[in-house]
């Protein structure tokens, strides 16, 4: 006799919002943060504030996340007031790309 399968949207709803799906992108953020933090730039002797990149990274997570805020996230964040620059580049210094870089290399 085949085993039989009957999804439920509702049922797929409440697991997608669901404290351990919770955890588990707060665990998969750490790792990003972790790679993130790992290849960040630090400016060398001229930089005003060396480090300061590396050390703004943060990490949150909520239930309420997605499109529709019906699934839980994690979210990786800089909160340096000039990561914009860091992360994209301007006219005259290239683009590190850092988060992305560290969401291919850590989130798994």
């Amino acid at each position: 006799m085949a085993a039989r399968f009957r999804m439920s949207r509702k049922g797929v709803g409440q697991l997608l919002k669901s404290p351990e799906i919770e955890a588990e992108m707060l665990r998969r953020a750490e790792l990003i943060k972790n790679a993130a933090v790992g290849i960040a730039p630090v400016g060398g002797a001229s930089d005003p504030h060396p480090g300061a990149y590396k050390a703004s990274f943060q990490v949150a997570s909520t239930r309420r996340g997605g499109r529709r805020k019906d699934r839980a996230t994690g979210t990786v964040r800089n909160a340096s007031y000039y990561a914009r620059w860091v992360e994209y580049g301007t006219e005259k210094v290239h683009a590190h790309h850092v988060l992305l870089r560290a969401a291919r290399a850590g989130g798994n």
